[in-house]
């Protein structure tokens, strides 16, 4: 038995919430006289012959032609149908749906949405909506019947609360539709039966449907009934321990961190911030998180924490739960701690540095410069230097374990499949790290050597001199003032393209994975023997469900590649077979809060790698796609002729050849050419210079994610924290099991991830401030347990590091 809460809009109106929560008042009442009733769509809730196979075609064919014949099929279709159906109506059926071919299921399912929404659902019949109504609230369980495809009868099914329906359904290979059917197939009613079955009532008998079906018998009309709910495979596999090396005890993340103290590095980052809030929901009896923080000028690190839960729309969940209470709360599970991890001992007093020393039970360092390519020195020091910090100080500890943030694509130039196996001495060109690692810091000296010589200093003075806006008679001060500001530009500049020459000479794509690999193999030799685990995330995205649904900030991912396919450029250079390795934050904070159990029972593995490629694997084909058709949604909900235009044309995948033949590089050189035409006129050249400079931007952005989008197919195995979440107690895998098989990319990418990006990180891009929220003020003074006075906060400044 079935029970239905129905909160549907028809032309008339919506339903208010207490007519909703009578109706399911009654259907529990009804209970008892549950039956399965089938109900004709055609004639009782729409006027509809067939759902067009025309409403689903859209220009995004890879090539001019192949719209066109496209189109030219469908007029065909169009012409033929009338014959095709008065002949055999199956065939017809069939025939008309081949024009489908080559479309994917992705496409499918958002444009048959888009059909229901703004076609079908303004013309649903009020009486026919009211008798299904009627029948699901005497307990019947509701099957609808359609001609249409599934992909246009599964929305119509949800809005009317149903969860059951018979429809067409298309052949699927690799999620690209054939232009078959498969059975059975719902054939159009004949010409009578439009006329006799024209009522409000829908319901058909089982026997009658099988005649009017052409179907064997009643096991078919059965067996044709499929779930209205969007269904995707999850993938189970059984864990396989092949070197006979099993932990019979489970792994209680509530046991293991009850009562412990830890010390998180990196809570102003993306990934910081939510590891803290979701333990600090779930895990209320934890001992206390210690939060090391930097010190910002004048604005001490208690003050940017107290900024932080002040205005990080992360917290609103801690917000939610305790409301005023919260700063008492805080105060009861976290201590803000100033130092700087880049310094011996953390950056920390001495006599705080040995009190954690002897205390604490776990050091999380998800602390990062996340710039693909920085200015050498500050990645060497934050990505580098930090980690042999923390790892001296976890050996100086009595008793505390180390889970060190890295990155999956520390991997760097190379295919295949990429196993969790820590190497003590990486780089992809086979030279040894630590010798690397003060190699880079030997570039750095000379290179800040170079920029106070003589020569260099010179050729600064001339530069500071020649400038059109530099006055004629610029000495003394003033002067000596510029030039040390174009020292600093010029060091900053140099060490910037040296750190990434240097990562493309070893086989990395750019200067962070550089680093973090470094720091991976110092890890590996300075921490031997000591209870370390480095985590490699892939590309970290938006949130599915903790702290909230659609949580992301910064633009150092895949925003900004995202948000370029929103705009009129329509051609990326990748390799479709490339799988795009992304994975939602909360998915890695889970991971995290796994690792940091097993750290604690000391029954941890030294590599964790956290993605998606190998457990669900989404390519780049369907990842453009899936982008772009996000993208029309949002499109399809504005009025302007710019929005109309841009929802149908889609991005696609070219080779690297064809976007330098036909996108940006040729865009540009067009507009260079055309500069060179008119530069002997008198005419304002800002619109075409404005082109150039948005062009090269483009050109330097596609550069840039090359190595991700391109170059190295990546596939990163992450069996060792699914065997910690295999090993959870049942009672615990709800709320900390690690599950990346059940994300359905269609619904992440459309539904969450893409409007996230549009409402916490597209105002970033375009420099536009982000939507206003409420105030909320907290207070955190209060007298610790050491008697001296701490206050908590930040001002969001370091959001790049993570």
């Amino acid at each position: 038995m079935r029970l239905f809460t129905i909160a549907s809009t028809t032309a008339q109106g919506t339903a208010s919430k207490s007519q909703d929560e009578n109706n399911l008042e009654q259907a529990k009442q009804n209970q008892n006289s549950a039956a399965r009733v089938y109900w004709r769509v055609e004639g009782s809730l729409a006027d509809l012959t067939t759902v067009r196979p025309v409403a689903f075609f859209t220009w995004n064919a890879q090539t001019f032609l192949q719209r066109w014949v496209r189109r030219g099929m469908v007029l065909i279709m169009a012409l033929l149908r009338p014959f095709l159906y008065a002949a055999n109506r199956i065939f017809a059926t069939r025939v008309v749906h081949t024009v489908l071919r080559g479309i994917s299921r992705d496409r499918l399912d958002l444009l048959g949405e888009e059909y229901f929404k703004y076609k079908l659902q303004p013309h649903l019949k009020c009486d026919g909506v009211e008798a299904l109504k009627s029948c699901m609230l005497a307990g019947n369980e509701v099957v609808l019947i359609s001609q249409g495809l599934e992909h246009v009868m599964r929305p119509l099914a949800q809005h009317l609360g149903v969860t059951r329906l018979i429809a067409n359904r298309l052949e699927f290979r690799d999620g690209i539709a054939t232009g078959r059917l498969l059975e059975p197939v719902v054939r159009p009613r004949g010409f009578f039966a439009r006329i006799s079955g024209a009522g409000p009532d829908g319901r058909r008998a089982p026997n009658r449907l099988v005649r009017d079906l052409a179907l064997q018998d009643l096991r078919v009309l059965e067996s044709a009934v499929i779930p209205a709910a969007r269904c995707i495979t999850v993938r189970d596999r059984p864990i396989i321990h092949f070197d006979a090396v099993r932990s019979s005890r489970a792994l209680s993340v509530r046991n293991a961190l009850s009562g412990k103290q830890i010390l998180l590095i990196g809570v102003t980052g993306f990934i910081g911030k939510v590891w803290l809030v979701n333990t600090l929901m779930q895990l209320p009896e934890i001992g206390r998180i210690y939060l090391l923080i930097r010190r910002q000028k004048s604005t001490p690190a208690s003050h940017r924490f107290e900024k932080l839960v002040e205005e990080s729309p992360v917290f609103d969940p801690l917000y939610a739960t305790y409301g005023n209470e919260l700063s008492r709360f805080l105060r009861q599970r976290v201590e803000v701690v100033e130092g700087d991890v880049c310094k011996p001992d953390l950056g920390l007093a001495p006599e705080i540095a040995e009190s954690l020393q002897k205390k604490l039970d776990l050091i999380i360092n998800s602390s990062g410069l996340t710039d693909f390519n920085p200015d050498l020195r500050d990645a060497l020091a934050t990505n580098v230097d930090a980690a042999v910090n923390v790892t001296i100080f976890i050996r100086k500890s009595d008793h505390a374990g180390l889970l060190h943030l890295s990155t999956c694509y520390v991997a760097g130039a190379r295919d295949g499949r990429v196993g969790e196996m820590l190497r003590a001495n990486y780089t992809p060109a086979g030279l040894a790290a630590e010798r690397e690692w003060h190699s880079l810091h030997d570039l750095v000296e000379r290179a800040e050597r170079l920029a106070a010589s003589v020569e260099v200093t010179e050729q600064l003075r001339q530069q500071a001199l020649s400038k059109e806006h530099a006055a004629k008679n610029l000495s003394g001060t003033v002067l000596e003032n510029q030039i040390r500001k174009n020292r600093f530009r010029w060091l900053r500049d140099y060490l910037t393209e040296a750190g990434m020459k240097r990562a493309a000479e070893l086989g990395w794509p750019n200067t962070y994975t550089l680093t973090k690999s470094l720091a991976e193999s110092l890890i590996s030799k300075y921490g031997a023997g000591l209870p370390i685990a480095v985590v490699r995330p892939a590309i970290v995205e938006t949130s599915v469900a903790e702290p909230f649904v659609g949580w992301n900030e910064g633009i150092n991912t895949s925003a900004s590649l995202s948000y370029l396919l929103g705009t009129s450029f329509r051609q990326l250079p990748t390799n479709e077979r490339k799988r795009l390795d992304i994975i939602p934050v909360d998915s890695v904070c889970r991971g995290m809060t796994l690792i940091s159990a097993a750290i604690l029972e000391r029954r941890h593995e030294l590599l964790y790698q956290l993605a998606t490629s190998v457990t669900n694997p989404c390519d780049m084909r369907r990842s453009i796609e899936l982008t772009s058709l996000a993208h029309r949604k949002h499109y399809r909900t504005q009025e302007s002729l710019e929005y109309w235009l841009r929802l149908r044309l889609d991005a696609i995948p070219v080779s690297k050849q064809r976007y330098q033949r036909m996108s940006a590089p040729a865009q540009k050189a067009i507009v260079k050419s055309i500069q060179r035409a008119m530069s002997p006129l008198p005419l304002k050249k800002t619109p075409l210079a404005r082109a150039e400079r948005n062009l090269e931007k483009v050109e330097k952005l596609i550069q840039l994610f090359e190595p991700f989008i391109l170059h190295n197919e990546h596939d990163f195995v992450a069996d060792n924290v699914e065997k910690l979440s295999y090993a959870l107690p049942e009672d615990e895998k709800t709320v900390f099991g690690y599950d990346t098989r059940s994300i359905d990319w269609w619904d992440y990418w459309i539904n969450i991830h893409i409007p996230a990006l549009r409402k916490w990180t597209y105002p970033l891009i375009e420099g536009r401030p982000l939507e206003a929220r409420p105030s909320r003020s907290l207070h955190f003074d209060a007298v610790p347990e050491n008697g001296e006075i701490i206050k908590t906060g930040t001002n969001g400044a370091t959001w790049r590091f993570s």
